[in-house]
């Protein structure tokens, strides 16, 4: 898996402190960041967070590149509606040879990662036949319509690529450009750093909060799973019972 930042709102702390100053104050467009030090910047993030103004964060985004993850893990990104997303296509990206990845807790087990590898074996062969079988069809439908030879190939393959494609697992690997703004980010931190997450997304957000923390640190010092933003568990009955814990490897920064 790799979390990269790929771009980021310029001077992503002042641009949220001055939206807010313009609430609390009289001061114009033109002199909105006028005074806005190092220290002002901080304690005006800190006074926003702790009285939960998190509208004026909503100017701040964050685009990050991940690769390495499963569709299984994307599939649970995705569903974080405020936000943007560019993913690998299977139906315009020949998936021959694909990579998959492998849960670590079937990694373990000898007995299981071979049937897992031996499943996606047999997974890969079949979307190939799939897709050739289709391929072969799909030319012929054009050379019939009178389609030159390699104009058929292309386009016959991209159609075959299209119904081969339902039969590739969620192991299979996906790449996908993500960006958020910082409110959506508080939201996906704190359900996505819990540890009742999945592990692989738990994973990716753990990634992503460390470099919102290097580029923003004012900004993110608070944030991370719910327990750590606001000192309570609400999973209930739920809970990983180990809060504690938790509270101590965010509060350091063990991410």
């Amino acid at each position: 898996m790799n979390v990269t930042l790929l771009a980021h709102t310029p001077d992503p702390e002042k641009i949220a402190a001055s939206a807010a100053k313009l609430c609390y104050s009289s001061s114009g467009i033109d002199s909105v960041m006028e005074g806005l030090t190092e220290e002002k910047t901080a304690d005006f993030i800190d006074m926003l967070v702790s009285i939960g103004h998190e509208s004026v964060m909503e100017h701040v985004s964050f685009t990050f590149g991940i690769e390495g993850i499963s569709r299984a893990c994307s599939h649970q990104l995705v569903r974080h509606r405020i936000a943007s997303y560019s993913q690998k296509s299977q139906r315009y990206v020949n998936e021959n040879g694909f990579e998959y990845i492998v849960p670590p807790e079937i990694e373990k087990i000898p007995e299981a990662k071979a049937e897992f590898e031996s499943a996606i074996e047999n997974i890969t062969k079949s979307y190939e036949k799939i897709a050739d079988l289709l391929t072969e069809s799909h030319k012929k439908e054009f050379a019939e319509q009178g389609t030159d030879e390699k104009s058929a190939a292309s386009k016959a393959r991209k159609l075959a690529n299209e119904d081969a494609r339902f039969i590739l697992p969620n192991a299979c690997e996906t790449k996908i450009v993500v960006t958020m703004n910082v409110r959506s980010l508080f939201n996906f931190f704190r359900h996505r750093c819990c540890n009742r997450a999945q592990w692989e997304i738990r994973a990716v957000a753990n990634e992503m909060l460390k470099l919102c923390l290097k580029t923003a640190p004012n900004i993110f010092k608070y944030a991370g799973p719910s327990c750590v933003v606001s000192g309570k568990c609400p999973e209930g009955k739920m809970s990983c019972g180990k809060m504690k814990e938790v509270k101590e490897y965010f509060s350091n920064r063990g991410i």
